[in-house]
């Protein structure tokens, strides 16, 4: 039944096979596309700006964060800052995939880095983990897939932005709800957890402290240095502490493809 499937699927069109593959990310992106292109639109963006951020960032949380804090008039240093902050993670999504691109030429692995998110990444991690025949080509189609729907999503968003009146309160939660998903699939310890409760503390106490969004780099790299020395001390010192016990992250992870597929 398996095989049967397999070869119908290669008789589809190239493209077609592109979309298949993307296709669960590609409609999810159409809702929060939309409220990200309402958002950009509230906070200054026009329809050709948005495209610009849309094609060159392409990374909703990332986006979410540049419209509201554009939208507090809060300072480009802050802006620049936190952008690099929440952007550093693909460094290490990055790795796990080269090990797939080897043989690439260093412009093909540089677009593929730079249409590479969050999602897609898990899409052409999956795929690679589960079938031998899928190409480095591929993988950066699919991205290229869902860069198409995203934008395209964010431009009609801004559209329906700035023909219609919307009560952004809901939107504005968008990224309170978008960013709370991001913690949640990198919980994987208890460590974490009391490094996450405590980042909210140190944001809150800088927010008051500096009167501006730069707290929150503050509180970033405060935490993550507190985190980084605790969890350096204990795996040194108590390596088989409850602290670092792995647990079951309900968003799966790379592992548990990795393990699906063997079986």
């Amino acid at each position: 039944m398996g095989k049967a499937v397999a070869k119908s699927r290669e008789k589809l069109p190239y493209w077609r096979r592109i979309l298949d593959a993307s296709l669960p990310v590609d409609l999810s992106y159409i809702p929060i596309g939309l409220a990200c292109g309402i958002l950009l639109n509230a906070s200054g963006f026009n329809v050709w700006t948005t495209l610009m951020v849309s094609i060159m960032v392409f990374s909703g949380g990332a986006q979410f964060l540049i419209a509201s804090l554009l939208a507090t008039n809060a300072p480009m240093l802050s802006v620049i800052l936190m952008m690099f902050f929440l952007e550093l993670r693909y460094a290490l999504l990055g790795s796990s995939l080269s090990k797939y691109l080897h043989g690439e030429s260093l412009g093909f692995t540089a677009l593929f880095a730079a249409s590479m998110n969050d999602e897609n990444y898990a899409l052409n991690y999956l795929k690679f983990s589960t079938d031998k025949k899928f190409t480095p080509h591929e993988a950066l189609h699919v991205e290229h897939m869902t860069l198409i729907f995203w934008t395209i999503s964010n431009i009609i968003g801004s559209l329906i932005g700035s023909a219609i009146n919307i009560d952004l309160t809901i939107v504005h939660f968008a990224l309170t709800a978008l960013f709370l998903y991001m913690i949640v699939v990198q919980l994987k310890n208890g460590l974490i957890i009391v490094i996450c409760i405590l980042s909210g503390f140190l944001a809150a106490f800088f927010m008051v402290l500096t009167k501006s969004t730069l707290g929150l780099v503050l509180s970033t790299l405060t935490a993550s240095f507190i985190g980084f020395l605790v969890e350096a001390t204990i795996r040194k010192y108590k390596p088989k502490s409850g602290w670092l016990r792995p647990m079951k992250n309900p968003a799966g992870s790379p592992e548990d493809a990795d393990e699906d597929a063997d079986d």
